[in-house]
């Protein structure tokens, strides 16, 4: 994300985004997108009002200050998600995310720095989400995939898919991964949102892979020496290159245009171990690193055939009426 908030926000938002980014360890990928909604909002205000004549991408918010956010009102918000809706057609998922962003921006001034006597953004309700059930690949286009796998760096590439379809591991945890973070007890130890560190456990597919990818993983001018997976500039994989490794074998089996992606292969893991492995869903969140099992529901979504085999069961299904 092409965005520097230490250079071009204001001072008040410049605060807030290093309080989330060192207090709340938050990720830099999140704190840039706060940034950004934030800096959608004040540009809409100050279109709004009146106070630049420029194209709504070409407007500064670096003079924003206490006293401008004080004038800002509920109604402020309520416009810009009307805004947001009709003239930039932002669906009510990016919506929401930026109304988040408004009432957790409104709160720290509030609570944290009591910059503010009220906060006006405390009675904005956030737009409902259209619930979509996550996308994933079956267990036939999961075997597909790996045996797709070839090419000069076939033994990592097949590691690293391995990995995502077993483990569940979201990009981030994945790229890194570095050679300590293998245990010889057959567990991974991966440091997740907030870096907050789970132990992951291995199966024989996951070590099989890995054994075979560090048989031939360089060794020698690494520029990362601990890196789990490097490239063949011997540095550590890059988010990019991951993501692109996985499209090129998406687009093998067919799979290009259907919306897959590193972030799918992890709701394919976590729908493999519900609906096949019939893991527990309690069990299911801590192996993902959820902080809540209301995140981890997303997966109990049941298949037709699951469906039909319940319908089957039911002690009913084979009473007739009597003629």
């Amino acid at each position: 994300m092409a965005v520097n908030f230490a250079d071009e926000a204001p001072y008040i938002i410049k605060e807030y985004l290093f309080y989330m980014q060192t207090i709340k360890v938050r990720s830099e990928n999140t704190v840039d997108e706060y940034y950004l909604d934030l800096r959608t909002f004040f540009r809409f205000l100050k279109m709004k009002r009146k106070l630049t004549d420029l194209p709504f991408e070409e407007i500064e918010i670096d003079d924003i200050d206490l006293d401008f956010i004080k004038t800002v009102t509920l109604m402020d918000a309520y416009e810009f998600m009307n805004y947001l809706s009709r003239e930039r057609n932002n669906n009510a998922n990016s919506r929401s995310r930026k109304c988040s962003a408004l009432k957790q921006f409104f709160s720290y001034l509030t609570v944290k720095k009591h910059y503010l006597e009220s906060d006006p953004m405390r009675e904005l309700e956030v737009p409902k989400k259209k619930k979509t059930l996550p996308k994933y690949l079956t267990l036939e286009q999961s075997i597909e995939l790996l045996n797709a796998v070839d090419g000069k760096f076939k033994e990592r590439d097949y590691c690293i898919l391995t990995l995502f379809l077993n483990c569940g591991l979201r990009l981030a945890e994945l790229v890194g991964l570095n050679m300590s973070s293998i245990r010889s007890n057959n567990t991974m130890v991966v440091t997740g949102k907030g870096n907050k560190e789970r132990i992951v456990y291995l199966n024989e597919a996951c070590i099989s892979a890995l054994n075979e990818w560090r048989k031939v993983r360089p060794n020698e001018e690494l520029k990362d020496r601990d890196a789990l997976f490097v490239s063949s500039h011997h540095k550590r994989l890059s988010r990019e290159m991951v993501q692109k490794l996985v499209q090129k074998y998406l687009e093998k089996i067919g799979l290009d245009s259907q919306g897959y992606s590193c972030h799918k292969l992890r709701h394919t893991a976590a729908t493999l171990m519900y609906q096949h492995g019939e893991v527990d869903i309690r069990v299911l969140k801590d192996v993902l690193g959820h902080e809540n099992l209301g995140t981890t529901q997303i997966y109990t979504h049941i298949s037709s055939s699951q469906l039909e085999s319940a319908s089957k069961k039911n002690p009913l299904a084979n009473i007739k009426s009597k003629k």
